[in-house]
């Protein structure tokens, strides 16, 4: 999951080498945190929110098989 974020989010912005993905793990959930460049947030979570959501979405979607909850946060 952490691989699949961080590979979505290096494509969109202009400094890849800033992004950063953290997994922080609980007994039913797991949280990413992602943090990018200042100047790259925008392109992170796009116009209206979409880009976030759908990345949130993939994450939905990919967690599913491993039965556990992961959840998307992003962090200025």
């Amino acid at each position: 999951m952490k691989a699949l974020i961080e590979y979505i989010a290096r494509s969109l912005v202009d400094h890849p080498d800033d992004v950063q993905v953290s997994e922080v793990e609980g007994e039913q959930t797991t949280v990413l945190e992602l943090r990018v460049a200042k100047e790259d947030l925008g392109k992170v979570i796009g116009k209206q929110g979409r880009t976030a959501r759908a990345m949130r979405t993939i994450l939905g979607a990919a967690s599913i098989k491993s039965k556990k909850r992961t959840v998307l946060e992003i962090l200025e």
